[in-house]
């Protein structure tokens, strides 16, 4: 059989010749080139020209005399045996014919090329790699800006020593792959130079919770290894799929719902002369920009919905950008092995009851938590001193550390992003892990006991000691669907993509108030008049947050419609009901620069909040940035499932002003099938219900408020709590009248507030009413449902 095989002769099937990478390159050039996705060209050698080459030096019998009293949980024996192997392979001699097809082969990609001596990586590809439930990423090696034919003899020779790294040893041991009936195909392929651009990570679904909605891009000025590496947190976007639909060349919408910028601190490229490659720090203004624009996140993601297509199965891709030509490639392809063979028919969720001192914080992998002791290991020549269940505290990790981190219990390390080699292992590990803390292993003594926790969606904490902390497993399978429509209330993004495999209906109640207050951080006002601040530290903080916007209003518009968007793409196209902002004056004021735009309030629970601020000259031009952010995930994003939400509204005369003033900044209750609810939690919402009918298109119960407005509690004074709750006759009569007067005007009527989350008698007493939906809180979904149901048997 010939040893050389160029990719365009090359199909998914071939993976027994060339191994699972080499195979997917040959399927995306022979498959999907004419679909538009630029792949590289190059070729592969055979895994028939590994084993000629092993049975020509006599290897199989040499490593087969090193590995036998193999014993992997034993690093030292590991070790030793994996660098006797190594050496005898480099020591060996390529066969004449096959050096002289791979120098044929490597002529004629020079001259496609348009040079003598063209750069190509380098790549290793195992026929035990990339296959469902087995990834083996990383576990071999690959060799970037080789050139020339005695460089490209020698890359090869190296490429067939990493079969038999420490890591990819023990990772077929762990794996069940016996060694020497794994074979290895190298695949040359022309340079993309991204050197001179940036390069990254694609998933077509959200990495950490599996949710298939979105296509995620990752990415870094210059070569993609340090992502993997960890050597810095890259920017990330996230397009969602639902409205998308190729949105670039066709009628859909560019829907671009979140937007991270990383720190980007340093960069890969190639060295001039002596090493491969070197690296530079990046310039702080380009620290401060995205990596890539806007068509360039679209054309990216879909590529990346295309190849998913075409595969059939969720991918894990690898881009790169050339900095000569300003062309996007794929340059790497594998199935996503972490969710995209696993069907979900359990959900655990993971609730944190008492925490500890917070130590770091950093980027979440995965929703878990768990414990154990610290156990700081800056340096891979380290890992013998670490014990099972241990919590593995690093500064990076690469390939070398797997042994170890396949028995740690979590892992925290300093940097590294979400696509760090970290974080890909630690997903296909199960286990949770905490990235990009800056300071794990100083913050972080040695052999503290510490508590990992990941369970909240959009940043992970190392807590000291032994937290208070549960976990509750759910079968999806037993749980009946009752009539009675069930919701979920969602404040934080990031617990989005997790709760939307629930067997929800929607969301019914998104607030605003966490997004602001934990992303965007700076009252709304504070960026109006930016200019006027004379707070010297303020302006300092502001300037920091909103780093890459030119228009600080913009700034509060983009985070807000990318929260909200979240959400709204997690359960779309279901219903997702979103609260516009009802901050009290006092909680106004903790946020940046709002100390200077408050007002101080005796009582202001019920003073200056909800829909009194919308229309109020001192407010409206705030209230028109959330209208805009709106607007632009219902209009721009094409997530028309949203329905906004007015709280805390008084009279019906207040309702028609803000009605007024939304239409004013372009949210008309009509136009785009927009509709508007209502929050039902005042007494006069009830009285005077049939007003309020002919101004709003549904009502939702927020029993909280009501409940202290008709009873005369201040729910903040911890007091008075024991006193009475939503349980309480007069408000459950309110919430009756209501329910009734709603469905008599033909209005969505539903509760979104905390009672029947806590009370299932008074979920019981919501069906007993034929109330059209409920909205409960993540954890309590399942356990109501079962409640509701054995209701309606009985209604």
């Amino acid at each position: 059989m010939k040893n050389i095989i160029w990719f365009k002769d090359l199909n998914i099937k071939d993976i027994p010749v060339v191994g699972g990478k080499n195979a997917s390159l040959g399927e995306m050039y022979s498959k999907l080139t004419k679909k538009g996705i630029n792949i590289p060209n190059g070729f592969a050698t055979t895994a028939d020209s590994y084993r000629e080459f092993l049975t020509a030096n006599g290897l199989d019998k040499v490593i087969k005399d090193i590995l036998s009293d193999l014993n992997t949980d034993n690093l030292d024996n590991l070790q030793e045996r994996g660098k006797k192997v190594r050496q005898a392979i480099l020591g060996a001699t390529l066969q004449e014919s096959f050096k002289k097809e791979l120098s044929r082969a490597y002529r004629e990609l020079s001259r496609q090329s348009g040079t003598n001596n063209t750069d190509v990586a380098v790549r290793s590809s195992a026929t035990a790699e990339d296959l469902p439930g087995s990834s083996f990423a990383g576990q071999q090696e690959t060799f970037l800006n080789v050139v020339g034919q005695e460089e490209l003899f020698e890359a090869v020779k190296k490429c067939f020593a990493s079969l038999f790294t420490d890591r990819a040893i023990s990772y077929r041991v762990d794996k069940g792959f016996d060694h020497l009936t794994t074979y290895l195909s190298v695949g040359i392929q022309k340079m993309v130079r991204s050197d001179k651009a940036c390069s990254g990570v694609m998933f077509t679904l959200d990495p950490e919770t599996g949710f298939a909605g979105v296509v995620v891009v990752t990415g870094a000025w210059g070569l993609g290894e340090t992502i993997v590496q960890g050597q810095v947190v890259p920017d990330e976007f996230q397009v969602f799929k639902g409205t998308f639909r190729n949105s670039l060349f066709k009628n859909g919408h560019p829907a671009i719902i979140k937007k991270t910028l990383g720190t980007k601190l340093n960069a890969l490229i190639y060295a001039d002369s002596g090493d491969q490659t070197k690296l530079v720090k990046i310039p702080e203004e380009m620290q401060n920009q995205f990596i890539l624009t806007d068509k360039e996140i679209l054309k990216l993601a879909d590529w990346g919905m295309k190849i998913e297509e075409h595969y059939k199965k969720p991918m894990d891709l690898e881009w790169a950008k050339d900095g000569r030509s300003g062309e996007l490639f794929i340059v790497q392809a594998r199935p996503e092995t972490a969710h995209g063979t696993k069907k979900i028919t359990t959900i655990d969720h993971f609730i944190m009851h008492k925490t500890g001192k917070l130590l770091v914080k950093g980027a979440p992998v995965g929703t878990k938590i768990a414990d154990g002791q610290a156990r700081i290991i800056k340096d891979v020549k380290g890992i013998h001193s670490f014990q099972k269940g241990e919590v593995l505290v690093t500064k990076i990790t690469d390939p070398d550390w797997e042994p170890v981190m396949k028995i740690a219990s979590a892992i925290v390390t300093d940097e590294g992003g979400r696509t760090s080699h970290a974080a890909i292992v630690s997903r296909e590990l199960g286990i949770p892990c905490i990235v990009g803390t800056g300071e794990a292993t100083s913050k972080i003594s040695a052999g503290e006991f510490v508590t990992v926790d990941c369970s909240s969606g959009s940043e992970g904490y190392v807590w000291s000691g032994k937290t208070e902390w549960e976990k509750k497993v759910y079968s999806l399978k037993k749980i009946p669907h009752p009539k009675t429509k069930v919701m979920v209330n969602v404040g934080n993004p990031g617990e989005a993509y997790e709760a939307s495999f629930l067997p929800a209906d929607g969301v019914g109640l998104a607030r605003e108030e966490f997004i602001i207050a934990s992303q965007i951080k700076v009252h709304p006002l504070a960026l109006i008049h930016f200019d006027q601040i004379k707070d010297a530290k303020v302006k300092a903080q502001i300037e920091e947050l909103t780093v890459g916007f030119d228009d600080k209003k913009e700034f509060y518009v983009e985070k807000l419609a990318q929260g909200v968007a979240q959400i709204a793409a997690a359960f779309y196209p279901k219903p997702v009901i979103v609260r516009f902002s009802d901050f009290k004056t006092n909680e106004y004021a903790t946020l940046l620069g709002g100390s200077i735009f408050e007002p101080k309030e005796e009582n202001p629970m019920i003073g200056w909040r909800g829909a009194s601020r919308y229309y109020d000259p001192r407010f409206e031009q705030a209230f028109g940035l959330e209208c805009k952010a709106m607007k632009r995930v219902r209009e721009t994003w094409g997530l028309r499932n949203v329905i906004p939400m007015i709280p805390f509204c008084r009279t019906p005369d207040e309702g028609k002003k803000v009605l007024e003033t939304m239409a004013k900044f372009g949210l008309k209750k009509g136009q785009f099938g927009l509709k508007v609810y209502m929050m039902a939690e005042i007494p006069d919402n009830i009285l005077e219900i049939e007003l309020y009918s002919k101004l709003f298109d549904g009502f939702s119960i927020g029993s909280n408020d009501l409940t202290q407005l008709t009873l005369g509690i201040d729910r903040d004074n911890a007091g008075l709590s024991g006193i009475a709750n939503e349980k309480s006759a007069a408000v459950k009569t309110l919430i009756s009248t209501l329910i009734k007067a709603a469905k008599k005007h033909h209005k969505y009527v539903g509760i979104c507030g905390q009672a029947p989350s806590d009370y299932a008698d008074f979920a019981a007493f919501l069906v007993e009413n034929k109330i059209e939906s409920i909205s409960l809180n993540p954890d309590s979904v399942l356990k109501t449902m079962i409640t509701i149901v054995n209701k309606e048997k009985t209604r």
